[in-house]
């Protein structure tokens, strides 16, 4: 350190002087991030401490990397890394803005979506944003103007030492504080935005990247021996079929309608005076429809590929990034698997890119026949055309003839996309006014839902038609929320009411209606979830399910659960529902009291061994072990 200090002491106008600079910097960039741009429902004078200074640890160990170079190589790999973090910490910013969640690895092993994302990451970013990068600049400029300077700066050993020390120092102290105030943070699976709020972005990085690598290590170690306890716990849990609904639509053909982004709140939602969705408001109506209302999302970042996973697997999808991505080559036992054995032909239908979610992959794993995908469209009028595929209409239109080409019986899926972030259409195709709440999202959002719903209204015009209306079951459901929860305060306006904790969960629910020719319909209050789709649908078939590995059950069933998890670990039912670690009564919205929680904490601790076990399934990719009659199997 001799020649960091002078006469007068350390020189901070050199490379240290920087390093601190730069380590000053990034801290207090990061905290008014996560104090402004994420909502971690900090609490309490502890929380605030730990958010401040989670980012300090982060910032001293990353930084110091530099230290480890000569001359003026110290800075050239200060400010990569500077830049890095930022990176990191913006591209996580512009991912909550719609997501509400922040990035994991199995999330970056999706590039080949990026290309069809485009117009949504437009309207996420700021002009603002720029202020992330402009540090970077000055950084940049000191690098130029002391570039001689820095030639023979040498800081030895000690420097180093002294910055990883002190990193080491801060970030204990933050995880004996965090632990302190969250007992088990790192090892019970609290939601991602727990280890932000006490750990801090960086360290959250971190923490993904290992737990991204146990996930990956699972599959090498698994053996047969490891789906018995699966196996156990699946019959249990198995719900027997209600003899009422069992084979109702027996032989018949299925239809799935992939309704994006379109939650339960739009049904009988009348803006100005004006039905959003008046086509799905009359089937819920309708006489052979059987209309959930409390029906609830699963998904996670997988988003549309976790509601697909989870209605053709009954498996939960991935806590991070998506099970069709990074375990697009697993064995499973889905729904088209199951149905050729009594001689269905299956197909999905989907005007986007076949490598999109790297469908064309896991489709064929999961054991579909067909796969229509862009390539079997007329894409070529750009005003048919929406950011993700082809627009609703022509989408329906053009799968009318594919759809003739199939042998009956059949399964089907067609994936909409018209309703999708961030809720843009040509206003020569809406039917309805925007909102005026002043969040754009939240304006958009109707028109395209309503132009969603006049789609599927075609459609059924042409199922009618050709005389497939009268031998198809129907299975029209919602995959994910639209407006996530950065949009409450629009929300709050359209609903009429705050959006609190509870309420928020709510709005969570998505649509189900389930059309079968000569089933008595109604409005059905059960709690449930997509999990619960496949054995539903697979038992109105007369299809046993006793033998699969389901983490669902039939939602028509006596032994049904309604206690719905979520994939962070919360949970809604009939009278409890669990969110970001606090216990909330149903009815009146409010915390529970202490003396009450022991009810709460038995059906977390459920779900939780519900999400580990389909977890082993998944990671460890069991289903290799075990056949469809039912049996274990050596690999």
């Amino acid at each position: 350190m001799k020649d960091l200090v002078g006469k007068k002491g350390v020189q901070l106008n050199g490379f240290l002087g920087i390093y601190l600079l730069a380590v000053f910097m990034i801290w207090i960039k990061t905290y008014i991030t996560q104090l402004t741009q994420f909502d971690l429902s900090v609490e309490g004078m502890l929380q605030h401490f730990l958010l401040l200074i989670n980012p300090l640890g982060s910032a001293l160990l990353f930084l110091s990397v530099a230290f480890l170079f000569r001359g003026k190589r110290k800075m050239s790999i200060l400010i990569v890394v500077y830049t890095l973090m930022t990176i990191l910490l913006y591209s996580n910013v512009v991912y909550y803005r719609f997501f509400s969640d922040f990035i994991t690895l199995p999330t970056i092993y999706q590039p080949q979506n990026f290309g069809d994302l485009t117009g949504s990451v437009r309207a996420l970013i700021r002009p603002l944003d720029l202020l992330y990068f402009i540090d970077i600049a000055l950084l940049i400029y000191l690098r130029i103007a002391k570039k001689e300077q820095f030639k023979q700066v040498k800081t030895g050993f000690k420097m180093p030492v002294i910055a990883v020390a002190l990193a080491l120092m801060v970030s204990s102290m933050n995880l004996l504080l965090a632990e302190k105030d969250r007992p088990d943070l790192l090892v019970r699976g609290f939601d991602r935005s727990y280890i932000v709020k006490y750990l801090g972005m960086y360290n959250y990085a971190i923490y993904d990247t290992v737990k991204t690598a146990e996930a990956s290590s699972e599959r090498a170690l698994a053996d047969s021996s490891d789906i018995t306890e699966i196996i156990n716990y699946t019959k249990s849990n198995y719900a027997e079929p209600n003899p009422e609904y069992f084979g109702l639509a027996k032989d018949m053909n299925v239809i799935y309608l992939h309704l994006e982004s379109m939650q339960t709140f739009l049904i009988d939602y009348e803006l100005n005076g004006q039905q959003v969705t008046p086509f799905l408001n009359s089937l819920a109506k309708n006489e052979n429809t059987m209309f959930f209302d409390n029906f609830y999302h699963q998904t996670a970042q997988g988003k549309t590929s976790d509601a697909e996973f989870m209605l053709e697997n009954s498996l939960y999808g991935l806590p991070q990034g998506s099970a069709f991505i990074t375990k697009g080559q697993n064995k499973y036992q889905a729904a088209p698997t199951i149905l050729k054995d009594y001689g269905y032909t299956s197909a999905v239908f989907h005007g986007n890119s076949g490598t999109f979610w790297n469908r064309n992959i896991i489709y064929d794993q999961f054991g579909y026949d067909e796969f229509f995908s862009a390539d079997s469209y007329d894409t070529s009028d750009p005003k048919n055309m929406a950011e993700y595929g082809l627009l609703d209409k022509p989408f329906f239109e053009q799968s009318q003839s594919l759809l003739e080409t199939l042998p009956q019986p059949f399964y089907t899926k067609f994936i909409t996309v018209a309703h999708h972030f961030p809720f843009k259409m040509d206003q020569d195709l809406v039917t309805i006014d925007k909102a005026t709440t002043g969040d754009t999202s939240v304006d958009n959002y109707f028109q395209t839902a309503r132009y969603a719903d006049e789609a599927i209204e075609e459609f059924f015009t042409y199922l009618k038609e050709s005389g497939l209306y009268d031998n198809t079951m129907i299975v029209m459901y919602g995959d994910h929320y639209g407006i996530s929860d950065n949009h409450n305060r629009a929300m709050s306006e359209i609903i009429g009411e705050e959006v609190t904790p509870v309420v928020n969960a709510d709005l969570q629910r998505v649509p189900l209606l389930i059309h079968v020719p000569g089933m008595e319909g109604g409005i059905n209050h059960t709690y449930a979830g997509q999990m619960d789709l496949l054995p539903t649908v697979l038992h109105l078939l007369g299809v046993e399910t006793q033998n699969n590995i389901h983490f669902g059950s039939d939602i028509l069933s006596a032994d049904h659960s309604e206690v719905i998890p979520f994939r962070n670990g919360n949970f809604v039912s009939p009278t409890i529902y669990s969110l970001d670690g606090k216990f909330y009564d149903r009815k009146t919205g409010l915390e529970l009291d202490p003396s009450q929680y022991e009810q709460a904490e038995k059906l977390h601790a459920m779900v939780q061994e519900k999400l580990n076990y389909s977890d082993k399934v998944v990671n460890g990719d069991l289903l290799r072990f075990y056949s469809k009659d039912g049996k274990v199997l050596s690999e």
